[in-house]
């Protein structure tokens, strides 16, 4: 809509021409002045949301101006775009975007308390659940990703949809492990600890913890400033950090109890044990929470490298078994089955960790541990938990806020991980406590014939 000068103008608010003056524009002598010069065009766009036709001057009412924000742009023939904006494109609705988040906060501690329920009824059947649904689970994460439309959703949705295809891909890869991952969580499991109250106050410190962080993502969020970025992501490595300080805690605390139960069948108190680990192994967990992810996502690529090399290529075979040579010494000196030790002779987290490692290597244990399916099943069931909450809020922000839809997905998602995954915390203590116990001593009256039947069916294979 093209104007003669700045008369059209003159219903906008003393506020509005503020920001003009701050971008450096002048009241009325900017336009005039261009006015003055032949050579310039004039193009002025105001869109107007929900202004009344009461707000503005009749002499200057124009058909088609009817908002409250508004957006000034001036075209000049060879000089350049000017645009001078007062309109905010993503308002920040504090209710449409902590509702959802919180929501999901609260919906991933009822899904991790049911998934101990099936687990617990039928670990067979829980192993297998958590292979399909998490696949799948993910395609429908991709689809609402995709549907929101933005460019933010569709790379997301993008790398949603190839890790869907790679849980695919792997479900079909272990389905011969399943039978073993079944018998070893069945018999390391067949008489849980004492947990069930430590692991509610848990599940509830955790609620508490991801709320208060919520309102920091939120206040980040509504700043839309050039720091928000980096505000959000230093918030959300510190929620990492800290969910995984809070799993080993427990992990550490259940493997104590498991431990002494296999080695020498003798009872711990959950609450002793609890304080002791409080007590002497915090530095510990906190070392071994940044060291086992990074190290594990090291060899869990290094494996991965490997298997994709294959040995038709000789040098991303020798790049490969480089690469994975290096990730076995680092593994040494940072594993979640150090852990172990560290709760029961109170070890620091490297030295039990190169122990642990060692003796496995002493017994010919590492294959079976290289192969063992039920870190992929907490993990798979973590994924699921985290893609159920994320459907469920971020279909709910679409409904009502769908600026902020994508950001509400990833952060549900991403909560709902670290909540499933500390539910599953005891069930992987256990695993691990099993484990060593049996490394450090092999013909115990305490362990079936589990363990060694694999060894021997694995030797047949290799054979």
């Amino acid at each position: 809509m093209g104007f003669g000068g700045f008369n059209e103008l003159d219903w906008w608010s003393t506020a509005n021409w503020r920001r003009l003056k701050l971008m450096g524009w002048q009241q009325r002598g900017c336009v005039r002045g261009l006015d003055q010069r032949g050579e310039v065009e004039e193009n002025i766009l105001i869109e107007l949301e929900g202004e009344e036709e009461k707000d503005r001057p009749s002499h200057n009412h124009t058909p088609g101006t009817t908002s409250r924000h508004k957006n000034l742009i001036i075209n000049s023939n060879g000089r350049g775009n000017f645009l001078i904006s007062t309109n905010h494109k993503h308002h920040f609705h504090p209710l449409k975007f902590y509702a959802p988040l919180l929501s999901a906060t609260l919906c991933s501690a009822v899904v991790a308390l049911i998934w101990q329920w099936v687990i617990r009824l039928s670990p067979s059947k829980a192993i297998k659940t958590a292979l399909w649904l998490s696949r799948l689970l993910t395609c429908a994460v991709c689809v609402l990703l995709i549907y929101i439309s933005s460019a933010e959703s569709l790379a997301a949705g993008g790398f949603a949809i190839i890790c869907a295809l790679i849980q695919s891909l792997y479900a079909c890869w272990v389905s011969p492990r399943i039978e073993f991952a079944t018998r070893i969580l069945s018999v390391s499991t067949a008489v849980p600890p004492k947990f069930t109250a430590l692991l509610v106050q848990s599940i509830f410190t955790c609620i508490l913890y991801l709320s208060f962080l919520v309102s920091g993502i939120g206040g980040a969020t509504a700043l839309r400033s050039s720091f928000s970025v980096l505000f959000i992501s230093i918030i959300l490595l510190s929620m990492a950090w800290t969910m995984h300080v809070i799993k080993n805690l427990l992990q550490l605390t259940v493997s104590r109890i498991k431990y002494m139960h296999f080695a020498c069948g003798a009872d711990v108190d959950t609450n002793e044990a609890f304080c002791d680990t409080l007590k002497h192994s915090m530095g510990s967990i906190c070392i071994g929470s940044i060291l086992v992810p990074v190290l594990g996502v090291i060899r869990g690529s290094a494996r991965g490298m490997k298997s994709v090399a294959g040995d038709t290529d000789e040098f991303l075979f020798s790049c490969a078994n480089c690469y994975s040579g290096l990730a076995s010494t680092l593994v040494m000196y940072g594993n979640r089955w150090g852990f172990v030790h560290v709760g029961v002779y109170n070890k620091g987290f490297v030295k039990a960790s190169a122990g642990t490692w060692e003796m496995f290597r002493n017994i010919e244990l590492q294959e079976i541990i290289d192969l063992d399916l039920t870190s992929s099943f907490c993990f798979l069931s973590g994924v699921a938990g985290g893609a159920i909450c994320s459907l469920v809020s971020g279909t709910w922000t679409l409904s009502i806020h769908k600026s902020c839809a994508t950001e509400v997905s990833l952060y549900a998602f991403l909560i709902s991980y670290f909540m499933c995954r500390i539910a599953m915390a005891w069930l992987q203590a256990c695993i691990l406590s099993y484990y060593v116990a049996y490394a450090e001593n092999p013909n115990s009256t305490q362990f079936d014939s589990t363990i060694p039947l694999r060894i021997e069916e694995l030797q047949r294979f290799q054979a």
